[in-house]
């Protein structure tokens, strides 16, 4: 049977959409949505039936009908802290999402697009690998002040993703290896993955670990707490300043880094000083969490938009290289690894998880 599966993935001004057929893409666009027409919903959730629309003109314009799919997936948004995996969406899932009691982001709409589209005409909808998957022991969310904990936030889609990639090409499945998946991207994300867990991550959307385009990473903390009193500065500013107004982006007042290369090889020291600075932190980074997994690594992975840029990848080699051999899987593969999900659920290789008051893994430090 030719199972066709419809992939939803709604972003702030855009929805990705794509159908999947025999593992392959039959077709993937992207629509964007003008900013003034977002900004006139109230909350993320009042725009199902805006974004609706445009899905289903995107199946009429393809000749798809709904009913000819075997499932819908959606990208997962913004839950309580859960074990990986592929999700059935339920009830639970939606009242959260369109309660937004996990906080709000265009993506809590890919559930809840799912789930009406495929409520509609009796079929299955999921999501996979959300950004809140939370695999940590006890250790691992030990902050260093009490009152506070380390959270499991990142990139989880698109690492899992390429970590199944590399290590089935290579003769082992992603429960057998141990691997450091750096994605970078406009965040990056560190996570280290360890026999079908990932039990570490550097959160760079909570100012831990290297600066990116527009992350600050670590900073010292007397100083940074200093300038927060000067300045000032609320709680949503202090965010904005830490995912948004840091890294390349305050040194450089550029996120592109294949501008600023152009502009390195131009002569620009100033450029290359900073691009550099991201490298070495990066570095350090890799270098900081190998200890996880007690040095038994079988690969580094490089991901994401940046990972295409040779000069970058090279220099991390060369600070790195000596931990583990590096593989390079360049741009994001969030649409097939939502489609490869639900795959494994329909060829019955993966049991669907169910969402319900309490799916974190249980403690495993002893």
């Amino acid at each position: 049977m030719n199972e066709k599966v419809l992939v939803i993935n709604p972003g702030s001004t855009s929805t990705k959409l794509a159908i999947y057929e025999k593992d392959e893409v039959i077709v993937e666009k992207t629509i964007e949505h003008e900013s003034k027409i977002i900004d006139q919903f109230k909350t993320i959730p009042d725009q199902k039936d805006f974004r609706k629309k445009t899905i289903i003109s995107f199946l009429n314009d393809e000749n798809i009908q709904v009913n000819d799919l075997t499932a819908i997936v959606g990208r997962g948004g913004l839950l309580r802290p859960i074990v990986g995996g592929t999700y059935r969406i339920n009830e639970k899932m939606i009242n959260d999402l369109e309660k937004e009691s996990y906080g709000s982001h265009a993506s809590n709409l890919g559930a809840i697009l799912a789930n009406e589209i495929a409520q509609e005409n009796s079929l299955p909808a999921y999501i996979v690998d959300p950004v809140v998957v939370d695999e940590f022991n006890q250790l691992a969310r030990i902050s260093g002040l009490a009152g506070i904990e380390k959270r499991s936030v990142g990139h989880t889609l698109n690492q899992k993703a390429v970590a199944r990639e590399v290590l089935e090409k290579k003769g082992k499945s992603y429960k057998e290896g141990k691997v450091i998946v750096v994605h970078l991207g406009g965040g990056i994300s560190i996570g280290a993955h360890d026999q079908g867990e990932m039990v570490e991550m550097v959160n760079g959307l909570d100012g831990e670990g290297p600066y990116s385009p527009e992350r600050t990473g670590s900073l010292p903390l007397i100083d940074f707490a200093e300038k927060i009193i000067d300045d000032s500065m609320t709680i949503d500013q202090v965010k904005k300043m830490i995912a948004g107004k840091g890294g390349l982006k305050s040194y450089l007042n550029e996120t592109d880094v294949r501008i600023i290369q152009k502009n390195i090889e131009a002569g620009d020291s100033h450029a290359k000083l900073y691009l550099d600075g991201m490298i070495y932190q990066i570095s350090r980074s890799i270098g900081s969490i190998a200890p996880v997994l007690k040095g038994e690594i079988d690969y580094i992975i490089l991901t994401g938009g940046i990972s295409y840029s040779d000069y970058l990848v090279s220099a991390i080699k060369e600070y790195t290289d000596w931990i583990a051999e590096i593989e390079v899987v360049p741009g994001e593969k969030e649409m097939e690894a939502l489609y490869q999900g639900v795959k494994r659920v329909i060829d019955k290789k993966e049991m669907p998880k169910e969402y319900i008051e309490d799916n974190v893994q249980e403690e495993k430090y002893e």
